[in-house]
Order: C-alpha cells, then structure tokens, then sequence
C-alpha cells in the first residue's frame, strides 16, 4: 500500500516549481490531488503529465488565493466525493522586487501581502472546518528561511513570511488537543520562477540570483513535505529548515565562478 493512499491533498499554487514537484510526489505516494492555481492553462498541463506518469484522481482548478470569492468558487467546485481534504499544503506565494521598504511599490506590497499571508489564510479557513469534522487532517504552509531573518531589499517578503511561521506556531495552539498537524517546511534559495516573478518577468536577473552555485530544487522541497506528512499520526514535524549546502544564512551563498564568467 502506498504511503498516502485514498489521502485527499490539496495544494495551492500547484501550477510549477515547488508546488508542482510537490503534487508530483503525492501523486507517486497514492494520494489524490485537488490543484490550484492562477495559471490555469499551466496547472492543466502539469495535471496532464501527472496523470501519464501515475493512476490518481486529479482535479485542477483555477484559483486565486488573494480573492475570497475565488477561494470560496474553488472550493464550491470541489466534487462532493473529493471534499474530505486529508491534507492541505499552503504553497501559493511570491515575492516582489528589491527595492528599499520605504522605496516598493504599493502593488509590489500588496502582491506579496495577500498572496503570503491574506490567501493562506482565506484557504486556511476553509479547510480547517472540514479536519475538525473528520478530527484527522494536516496543514503544511511553505515558509522560508526569509522567515527566520530578514535581508536588504527583501523587508516586506521576510515579513510575510514571519508572518506565516506565526500563523503556523498560533493555529497548533489553537488546534490544541486536536488530532489535527501542523507543519512548516522553510526552504532557502531553491531554482525555480521564484526570481523571475520576483523581477517581474526580467529573466537575465533572475539567471544571477543562481549562477555560479547549487541551490536547493523543487523535488529536494517536496521531498521535505512528503517527509512530514508521512510519519506516524503521534508525529508533528513543527518545522523543517533546508538550504543547498552552499547556502549558510538568507544572504550567504557560496559561489564558484566559472572561467566563462
């Protein structure tokens, strides 16, 4: 039997990178997947590859955390059978430039705030009501090492993502005597769109935050997930912080130039 065969999870933006890597190993574990994201015409394309590679239910769904009437419209379409989500994984987040936190964009601040903080929590709300009903379930929200420090030019992300290791340590609390987990997986640098997005499309930019070092990848996350939802029910992984080996603080990587460089 495959470790989270009939679980029901569901994943935010599940689209690409960490959460498509994500929903990737649930798929290989048995799990059936319930996946959204703003990008519909790519999480359907990753829905579709998943379904080559394994035999699971998927149902891919457009969403948009930062709206509650799309949240409350994602989780309406929900077949009835597929309701009783097992597992929740919080991944939908971004980050919005470099620019000094008196000098951001207001649409730079307001991205990054109601997609970290505003959007997990509206899926939250949503999903917490139905673990208490079944008294099982497990949330993992998709923090980072941004949320244990703070760095030049990354003030207002580090804060949304202090926020979500407090939303993740106050809703334990007050799950308290529950059987329900809670769990926060906090990578450091991993390769994906995440700077890209951060840039706003400007892709030579987004090469230099990687270059000439080994970051974390998506898998080497979703590994980390897979890691937590699988142990024994008695078990809550609190919280697990991974770099690449190159990275030893949010803003210390080590490098090795290449004689092309």
């Amino acid at each position: 039997m495959s470790a989270l065969e009939g679980k029901i999870a569901l994943i935010t933006g599940a689209s690409a990178g960490i959460g498509a890597a994500i929903a990737r190993s649930f798929a290989a574990a048995g799990a059936s997947l319930i996946l959204g994201s703003r990008r519909l015409d790519v999480l359907e394309e990753t829905a579709s590859d998943i379904r080559k590679q394994f035999d699971t239910t998927i149902h891919a769904m457009s969403l948009d955390v930062r709206s509650r009437d799309s949240v409350t419209r994602f989780f309406d379409s929900i077949p009835y059978d597929q309701q009783d989500i097992d597992i929740l994984v919080n991944n939908a987040g971004l980050a919005r430039s470099l620019d000094p936190v008196y000098a951001m964009q207001p649409s730079d601040v307001d991205d990054m705030v109601d997609t970290n903080v505003k959007g997990l929590l509206n899926v939250t709300s949503h999903v917490v009501p139905i673990m208490l009903r079944r008294a099982e379930g497990h949330i993992i929200n998709i923090g980072s090492t941004a949320g244990h420090d703070v760095y030049k030019g990354g003030v207002a992300y580090c804060a949304t993502k202090h926020a979500v290791d407090v939303i993740t340590r106050g809703l334990k609390i007050e799950l308290h005597g529950t059987p329900i987990r809670v769990s926060t997986v906090d990578p450091g640098m991993v390769e994906t769109d995440f700077s890209l997005v951060r840039f706003h499309g400007d892709a030579e930019r987004a090469a230099t935050v990687y270059a000439d070092t080994r970051p974390l990848t998506a898998e080497d996350v979703a590994e980390a997930v897979l890691f937590c939802v699988t142990r024994p029910s008695r078990v809550n992984i609190a919280e697990i912080i991974l770099t690449s080996v190159d990275q030893s603080s949010v803003t210390l990587v080590h490098r090795t130039p290449t004689k092309d460089s």
